[in-house]
């Protein structure tokens, strides 16, 4: 669903409302998943229609102000509050606003707006775009009010992906990993002849494609890298047996190279025994304690029937 045509020419500050989610699975006061730790989380709602189907969020450096892109063509800003013992209680200064063309005009054809990744570069914000398949650079700060400022070539054929299971994962890899501080690409369900997803990292000298093996029957919705350049990968699932799924996969940063293929642990699979949705977009932050936090978003898809969630757990497993 689009809502591009309710949208004004410029940001909109938008309500939020928010209700806080203290046990993650469902019925059970249970905090450690797997490899992870659940903090806290939230759902949220607002009486403006464009809040929702968000695709794919970053978050600044100071961990509480964040960027995400929503498939509807739209940037989405703010920042999250935390309670007295430090659990996500709401968003706050939430700001939306139609991304421009070339131009300096908004899109109405949804085709060509179908934002699904995201990553922040120096001065410049990146988006990977599905359907209408091509990578944008967008002036950071200005995005909001800007057209995009240049174009990423891409490394596959756009005959090669699919036409709604394209780049879903746009990362930067952190400047002191084993690639230096540029994007990577990862297709949801875009594969090679062999079934694995289309990858590549797209700079540096380590540039080149490599591929991710798939686990049927998941798709990868997002992905973040950790301070030590591993890589976790945001994966999503749907069965008529039993709905929805989502797991978090980690890669090892010395398996991610040209001509690779990589796979990896499993730090968290969940089901819709715990609150979870359409779960689509991920960012790693790191806490002032030195903690590493996974904060995990739902796209809604702008439907009654699914929900907005904001979720955040801790990762102890850096070594």
């Amino acid at each position: 669903m689009s809502c591009s045509g309710i949208a004004r020419a410029g940001p909109i500050d938008v309500p939020v409302d928010s209700r806080t989610i203290t046990a993650f699975a469902i019925g059970s006061p249970a905090r450690v998943f797997d490899k992870l730790e659940f903090v806290g989380g939230i759902t949220y709602s607002s009486n403006n229609a464009l809040l929702g189907a968000v695709s794919s969020i970053r978050f600044r450096p100071d961990g509480t102000h964040f960027v995400a892109v929503l498939d509807t063509g739209h940037w989405l800003t703010g920042r999250i509050e935390r309670d007295e013992g430090g659990a996500l209680s709401g968003l706050a200064d939430v700001r939306i606003s139609p991304m421009l063309d070339a131009k300096g005009q908004e899109s109405k054809v949804k085709y060509e707006v179908d934002a699904e990744g995201l990553a922040l570069a120096e001065g410049k914000a990146l988006v990977s775009y599905e359907q209408f398949h091509r990578i944008m650079a967008y002036p950071d700060p200005g995005f909001e009010t800007s057209g995009p400022s240049g174009l990423l070539p891409l490394p596959y054929p756009t005959r090669e992906l699919r036409s709604n299971r394209g780049f879903e994962t746009l990362a930067m890899s952190p400047e002191h990993g084993p690639l230096g501080a540029v994007p990577v690409i990862v297709a949801e369900r875009s594969l090679d002849d062999a079934g694995n997803m289309l990858a590549a990292i797209l700079d540096g000298p380590m540039q080149g494609k490599f591929s991710v093996v798939r686990h049927d029957p998941y798709d990868v919705t997002d992905g973040a890298f950790l301070p030590n350049g591993d890589l976790l990968l945001l994966e999503r699932r749907f069965r008529l047996s039993d709905g929805v799924g989502m797991r978090i996969r980690r890669i090892a940063a010395d398996d991610i190279k040209p001509g690779a293929v990589v796979d990896g642990e499993v730090l968290l699979d969940a089901d819709m025994s715990h609150q979870i949705d359409n779960m689509e977009g991920m960012d790693i932050v790191a806490m002032p304690d030195g903690d590493v936090h996974i904060i995990v978003v739902s796209d809604d898809n702008h439907s009654i029937l699914q929900r907005n969630l904001m979720l955040e757990f801790r990762f102890a497993g850096l070594d």
